[in-house]
């Protein structure tokens, strides 16, 4: 599927309040998406024109496109992104990598300098968005504006009418849901002593193994080829943190720690493998395995877990509403924001695995969640 791309962005004081502007079209004029993006209350035009471009590609990714032509009155992003100009500025360099890193998801991207005056509805946007940002709005999408499914709203200049093609709404749309997306990315940790001797790990505090680290490596590059990534929260600790850096550094951000997001604490059965506590004692590790209300004794329940994994993806989901978070955690955390999304019952914890390093994404409208991907370990092949 061939689409084309108009984008641009903007800054009010240059630096000051930023937004950008994208509108996806597609072969038959028909306008798949119109995204309104506050970049902030102080950023340059050309970071606000490198997010256009950004939140463009993303769209083009999420109809499904394997072509985008680009097309962009800034001369220097087309220049850095076609390689004939060099990035000198560390701002421009991240933006330019996780433009690159998307572009390498189609077949082809190319990139054409068009005049300003034949980007007339993406610089519109991008006002949108600076306004929005001018009375307070968050960095995110502008509520309105988004990817839908093909209702025509426009038609780029020079593009010849054929037929009607195909395309897929989000989620929100089929729900009637108008709340603004909030993404969370959840990696799980690399692989520890406990993980290799698949021993319950929960308070206590190995480090990675050299193969944990080589996985957190590979999961990191992975996360690149996600898209705009707004902040990095992990689990206090040490497997999650050292996890988290690796990731941090290839998205150039920084760590938040949350403890809210420890894994679950297995008391008198941490540290031992299941067969282990199965012969500690027989009785109390039958009952805990039957029920999520239940704890090891001296630990925590499947459903207090599920409570306080609950009150820390709300406060995130607050605090970072219509941006997208990567959360870098342990199994049964993990477990828990995808039973969030799914609105599943507790008996979902026995019934989903989650390999080392993997990735999982689930997406909060509001209070509606959806389950986006699972247990992704493409990145460790090979």
């Amino acid at each position: 599927m061939q689409v084309t791309l108009y984008c641009d962005g903007g800054s009010r004081g240059n630096p000051g309040v930023a937004g950008s502007g994208s509108v996806l079209y597609d072969a038959s004029g028909d306008t798949l998406a119109e995204i309104a993006y506050v970049v902030g209350k102080k950023a340059s035009n050309n970071v606000a024109e490198y997010h256009g471009l950004l939140r463009g590609l993303e769209a083009a990714r999420e109809v499904g496109a394997t072509q985008v032509e680009v097309f962009m009155d800034s001369k220097l992003v087309v220049e850095q992104m076609t390689g004939r100009w060099k990035i000198k500025h560390p701002d421009m360099q991240k933006l330019a990598r996780q433009a690159r890193d998307l572009a390498s998801g189609f077949d082809s991207v190319t990139y054409t300098w068009v005049p300003r005056a034949k980007n007339k509805k993406a610089d519109e946007l991008s006002n949108v968005a600076m306004d929005a940002a001018a009375r307070g709005d968050k960095p995110g999408i502008v509520k309105g504006t988004g990817v839908w499914v093909g209702e025509k709203k426009g038609e780029p200049e020079g593009v010849e009418k054929q037929s009607p093609s195909h395309t897929t709404a989000s989620p929100a749309h089929w729900a009637g849901e108008d709340a603004p997306r909030t993404r969370f990315i959840l990696l799980r940790h690399g692989q520890t002593q406990h993980s290799a001797e698949r021993r319950f790990s929960g308070t206590s505090d190995p480090s990675l193994t050299d193969t944990g680290r080589e996985q957190a490596r590979r999961a990191a590059a992975a996360l690149r080829g996600f898209g705009q990534v707004d902040a990095v929260v992990a689990s206090p600790q040490a497997r999650a943190q050292e996890t988290a850096r690796f990731a941090a550094e290839a998205l150039g951000l920084e760590v938040a720690t949350d403890d809210a997001l420890r894994e679950m604490a297995f008391g008198d059965f941490e540290g031992l493998t299941r067969e282990e506590a199965a012969a500690k004692d027989p009785a109390a590790f039958e009952e805990w395995q039957a029920s999520a209300s239940v704890a090891p004794p001296g630990g925590e329940s499947l459903a207090a877990l599920h409570r306080r994994v609950t009150r820390a993806r709300l406060k995130l989901q607050e605090r970072y509403e219509g941006q997208t978070v990567l959360v870098v955690t342990h199994m049964t955390p993990v477990k828990s924001f995808v039973r969030q999304g799914l609105g599943a019952n507790a008996d979902m914890f026995k019934h989903l695995f989650l390999d080392l390093a993997s990735i999982s994404v689930v997406d909060f409208y509001g209070d509606y969640g959806v389950v986006r991907c699972v247990n992704d370990v493409a990145h460790h092949r090979g």
